[in-house]
């Protein structure tokens, strides 16, 4: 696995979190909760991207 891609998936994170602990003290729990599900989304596809590469390589790797 890539040190590059744990990196990002953790500044992700990050940012998520202290976005979601300004906005929540802020008193708008509605946005908070959208930066959440938007940092999760942001998550899942860089790891769907990934996810794509392991079954192309699978799949060249089994073809005949």
């Amino acid at each position: 696995m890539e040190v590059d891609l744990i990196f990002r998936i953790a500044a992700v994170g990050i940012l998520v979190a202290v976005l979601n602990l300004l906005l929540s003290r802020a008193g708008r729990d509605e946005q908070a909760l959208m930066t959440t599900i938007a940092g999760l989304i942001v998550v899942l596809v860089l790891l769907l991207q990934k996810i794509s590469d392991l079954f192309n390589l699978l799949q060249s790797l089994f073809s005949f």
